[in-house]
């Protein structure tokens, strides 16, 4: 896939991740694959897809162990062609912790010497120093409503190893378009994989869904009301996607609703990115360097 603007990408798969900094994030990250029948391309309002592959990311990986995973994961987004990811973590860090643009940002998380507590705690001291409170959001975050800050501490483990494991693999990688910090790559080579920040949270929010109680926590089985809310989400989606009646159950039955998320991942990044104003987005101060939440 070789194209000289965004819109002339053509696209015949979306992929949503639902990543995981777990020391053994196979068992809770998971993988949508959304296929369309046709490329698709900026001006389709209403895409049509068939999700034809859910599962956790410990599957394909051939285990669960982190490194193993984000290892899959890296490489799978270098090798795929005509594809568009959607992952759930943070792909950058707010402008007032003066880390510098994205490729400093990347390069000060790889080089850290300590856990992703520590990382978190590192950053939490610097805000401290220079704005005198403990943490700040990124402008996207503010804008799409993210549940968390990207530094705080549910959400600490996610951004380090995303941005250290992931991100530093695939910054120079001439097959990959990581989204808004690579406009500027657009049309220059041979481009086929597009990497954008995705947030099934703030995806729900701009479809007017409930955005909490569907998920259960301790890996316990869902209640009613989790069960309930799920159902009401995949109405909606089932607007956008085509599900099997077994994997309906898997999304039903997941105790963490991490495999709902994962198609909330692929298909609200991609209708994040089918509207946005993209070179608005290029154009803008703080997006490419504190990165932009396509949802």
């Amino acid at each position: 896939m070789r194209f000289r603007r965004i819109a002339d990408a053509a696209i015949r798969t979306v992929i949503g991740v639902d990543f995981s900094g777990a020391a053994q994030s196979g068992k809770t990250a998971w993988i949508a694959e959304l296929s369309a029948p046709a490329p698709l391309r900026l001006a389709d309002r209403s895409p049509r897809f068939q999700l034809v592959s859910l599962q956790p990311l410990g599957r394909p990986a051939g285990g669960d162990d982190r490194d193993r995973v984000n290892r899959y994961l890296v490489d799978r987004i270098a090798s795929q062609s005509e594809t568009f990811w959607g992952c759930d973590f943070p792909f950058g860090l707010p402008i007032e912790l003066a880390l510098g643009d994205w490729p400093d940002q990347l390069s000060h998380v790889s080089a850290f010497v300590g856990s992703a507590k520590e990382f978190g705690l590192s950053l939490v001291e610097t805000t401290e120093r220079v704005l005198g409170t403990k943490h700040v959001r990124r402008t996207t975050d503010r804008e799409t409503q993210t549940p968390f800050d990207c530094y705080h501490y549910r959400i600490i483990y996610q951004t380090y190893h995303g941005m250290r494991e992931v991100l530093a693999e695939l910054a120079d990688d001439r097959n990959v378009l990581v989204l808004p910090f690579q406009y500027h790559r657009a049309g220059r080579g041979p481009a086929s994989s597009i990497l954008v920040e995705a947030c099934p949270s703030s995806t729900l929010k701009r479809l007017g869904l409930p955005h909490q109680r569907y998920k259960q926590s301790g890996g316990k089985p869902p209640e009613t009301i989790h069960r309930r809310t799920r159902r009401t989400i995949l109405q909606t989606i089932s607007n956008y996607v085509d599900i099997s009646s077994h994997r309906r159950r898997v999304i039903l039955q997941d105790p963490g609703g991490d495999a709902l998320d994962a198609v909330l991942a692929g298909l609200g990044a991609w209708l994040g990115f089918s509207r946005a104003d993209h070179a608005a987005i290029q154009k803008h101060p703080r997006y490419a360097r504190e990165g932009f939440v396509y949802c």
